[in-house]
C-alpha cells in the first residue's frame, strides 16, 4: 500500500515547499490521486525519489532497454512501421513479425539495415491484399485524417480513403485475435470526440471488442514525456482480456539516458541563436531571458496567450525530455541538451526513444531526426507487446496489468 499524504503532509515529511510539490506534479514528475473527499494525495516514496535525483543523491542508473529473452510463436502484422519503434519493442518483448509495411523509403531502409530477415513491403498500403495471411495481432500507429462521425451511416464506406479505413480493412481480412491502434492522445478530442467515436464504431462492427487508454511514456521506463493513445480490440468469439500495463512508480531521468552515450551526427545552432540558448539555464526558456532578448527572439509571439515554454527551451538533467519532435532547433519546440549549447544529437534523440545503441538508421540527418521523433518509444512498445502475450495466452500479470472493460455498442 502506498503512504498517500496531502502536498502539507508531505511537504513537512520531506523538507521541500509545497509549491515544490505542485511544479513537480504539473511537470508529470509526481502524480496525484484524489481521495473521497476530492483531496490531492502523492506517494511519499514517489516525491522522496525525485527529490533525491534532483539534489543528486540517488546513484540509481535505471535506464534499461528492456528484452524477455523469452521468444513466443505469436506473430504480428505491423502496418506504418516507421522506423521501428514499435516492432522492436515487439521483439524484445517476445513476439514474431510476420509482415511490416511501410511506405517512407528511408524508414524501409532502416528496417532493411537493422533486420534483414524481416520480411518488409515497401509500398501504398492501399496496393496490400491482406486476404490469407494469418497473424495473431495486426498493429499499426495510421495518421489520423478526419471523416465523417454521421456521414450516411455506412461503416466502411463513412472511412473510406483514410488510412484508419487501411487499418481496420486489413483487421477485417486477416482477423487477428487482437487489433492495436495507436495515436496522438489529441485524438480523444478530434472533432469533439467524434473521430475516436466513429473508429470505436467501425471496429465494434467488423466484430471486436474495443477498449483504450492514454499511455505515458515517463512511467513506462522512457526518460521522456510523451503521451501515446493506444486502442486495444478482441475479436468477439475469443474470451480474452483487455489488458494495458499498469504505470511505475518511478521516472528515467535524462542523466541516466544520455550516459556515455555514443557521440554522433546533429543539427547545430547558427551563431546568433547559439548566443541566445548560451543564456538559458538547464531546465529554463525564454522567460528566463532578459526582457529586451525575450521580446527580440520572440517577436510577434511574445505578447501572444499562453505559455510558449517549448520555445528557447533546454532540457533538464534531472527529469524525462519533453516530448521529441522530427527536428530538435524548430522555434517552437526546443529541445536543447541540458548542459552543452546545441541540439540533441541523432544518437541521443534514439538513447530517450529507447532504441538500442546499435539500432542503425539511414538517410540525411533531417531523415534520421524524423524517423526517431516520429516512432513509439520502444520499451513503450515492449510494455504493450507483453501486455498482447498475456491477453493471447489469457495469463494476466495483474501485478503490472490493468484489466479494461470493453466499450459499449452504441
Amino acid at each position: 500500500m502506498y503512504n498517500l499524504l496531502t502536498i502539507a503532509e508531505a511537504s513537512k515529511l520531506i523538507g521541500v515547499s509545497p509549491d515544490t510539490i505542485r511544479r513537480w506534479d504539473k511537470k508529470g514528475l509526481i502524480r496525484a490521486q484524489r481521495s473521497e473527499l476530492n483531496y490531492r494525495l502523492f506517494n511519499v516514496d514517489e516525491i522522496k525519489r525525485i527529490h533525491n535525483k534532483i539534489l543528486g543523491k540517488s546513484e540509481e542508473n535505471n535506464y534499461e532497454i528492456l528484452r524477455s529473452g523469452k521468444k513466443t510463436k505469436h506473430k504480428v502484422i505491423e502496418l506504418f512501421a516507421g522506423a521501428g519503434g514499435t516492432a522492436l519493442g515487439f521483439e524484445h518483448a517476445g513476439l514474431q513479425h510476420e509482415l511490416l509495411n511501410e511506405y517512407d523509403q528511408n524508414a524501409v531502409n532502416t528496417l532493411k539495415k537493422n533486420r534483414p530477415g524481416w520480411k518488409i513491403i515497401n509500398d501504398d498500403v492501399r496496393n496490400i491484399n491482406f486476404k490469407g495471411i494469418q497473424a495473431d495481432i495486426v498493429e499499426g500507429g495510421f495518421p489520423c485524417q478526419a471523416f465523417s462521425h454521421a456521414g450516411k451511416k455506412l461503416g466502411f464506406e463513412d472511412i473510406r480513403g483514410t488510412m484508419f479505413f487501411e487499418f481496420a480493412r486489413c483487421v477485417d481480412e486477416v482477423r487477428p485475435k487482437i487489433a492495436m491502434g495507436e495515436n496522438v492522445k489529441g485524438l480523444l478530442t478530434h472533432d469533439g470526440g467524434k473521430t475516436l467515436e466513429s473508429i470505436v464504431q467501425i471496429l465494434q462492427s467488423i466484430g471486436y471488442k474495443v477498449a483504450h487508454r492514454v499511455l505515458k511514456s515517463q512511467y513506462f521506463d522512457v526518460p521522456q514525456k510523451r503521451e501515446r493513445l493506444v486502442i486495444l480490440a478482441v475479436r468477439d468469439d475469443l474470451d480474452l482480456p483487455l489488458l494495458f500495463p499498469k504505470e511505475k512508480d518511478y521516472i528515467v531521468s535524462l542523466r541516466s539516458a544520455l550516459k556515455d552515450c555514443p557521440q554522433s551526427i546533429g543539427q547545430q545552432y547558427p551563431r546568433k541563436k547559439r548566443e541566445i540558448m548560451e543564456r538559458i539555464p538547464a531546465g529554463g526558456y525564454w522567460k528566463d531571458l532578459p526582457e529586451g532578448l525575450q521580446r527580440e527572439y520572440m517577436g510577434a509571439s511574445y505578447g501572444m496567450p499562453g505559455g510558449k515554454t517549448g520555445m528557447a527551451r533546454r532540457l533538464s538533467w534531472d527529469e524525462p525530455s519533453l516530448t521529441l519532435t522530427c527536428a530538435p532547433a524548430q522555434k517552437q519546440t526546443e529541445r536543447c541538451h541540458p548542459e552543452e549549447t546545441r541540439p540533441l544529437t541523432v544518437r541521443e534523440y534514439a538513447r530517450i526513444q529507447t532504441f538500442p545503441d546499435e539500432w542503425e538508421f539511414t538517410g540525411s540527418v533531417h531523415a534520421q531526426y524524423k524517423q526517431i521523433g516520429n516512432a513509439v518509444p520502444t520499451n513503450l512498445g515492449y510494455h504493450m507487446g507483453r501486455c498482447m502475450i498475456a491477453m493471447l495466452d489469457n495469463k494476466p500479470d495483474l501485478a503490472t496489468m490493468d484489466m479494461a472493460s470493453p466499450i459499449a455498442k452504441a
